[in-house]
């Protein structure tokens, strides 16, 4: 059986939308935990600046609000979307506020988490925007800390999307 990947995980939108990871085969995503209320919430800007520079070579900003990490992201997923929109112009995919550490977690941050560990090989999100390069293979190439700035990402997020696009992912057959 083939190693996990991106995707092969649903996540949901912010609006309750499901959105199936397989739909961005051969993309390169961006995965962060967002807050709104956060010492790090003006990354958004950068986060937004990454996605419209680069989105039609195929990078996908996607933000996952999280009130883990000093109850910094309270509201409803609409106060979040609003919030997010109106003070940053984010226009990125921004899903449904998740759990993103203990047995609780969604399934796609305990992956991507134990694809790609930490300081020390501690696999736990230690605070609001940790970020996660994936590349087009739905591979996690890089894992960030939430002092990262989006705008320091850039030469890795080139590389990533001069990497040619893998075939397509084939069919279920209809045996």
């Amino acid at each position: 059986m083939a190693e996990p990947s991106l995707h092969d995980f649903v996540a949901t939108s912010i609006t309750g939308a499901p959105v199936r990871l397989a739909d961005h085969h051969g993309q390169v995503l961006l995965i962060v935990n967002t807050a709104s209320a956060c010492g790090f919430t003006p990354q958004f800007a950068g986060l937004e600046a990454l996605w419209r520079r680069h989105r039609d070579q195929g990078l996908v900003v996607m933000g996952f609000p999280s009130n883990e990490f000093g109850a910094q992201d309270p509201g409803s997923n609409a106060e979040i979307a609003s919030f997010c929109e109106r003070n940053f112009g984010v226009s990125f995919p921004m899903m449904a506020k998740v759990q993103v550490n203990g047995a609780e977690a969604h399934p796609l941050w305990q992956w991507l988490k134990a694809s790609k560990p930490g300081v020390l090989g501690l696999e736990a999100v230690k605070w609001n925007f940790s970020k996660f390069l994936v590349g087009r293979d739905g591979r996690v190439i890089e894992r960030y800390a939430p002092t990262t700035t989006p705008e320091s990402l850039e030469r890795d997020i080139e590389a990533a999307l001069a990497e040619p696009a893998p075939a397509p992912a084939p069919l279920p057959s209809a045996a």
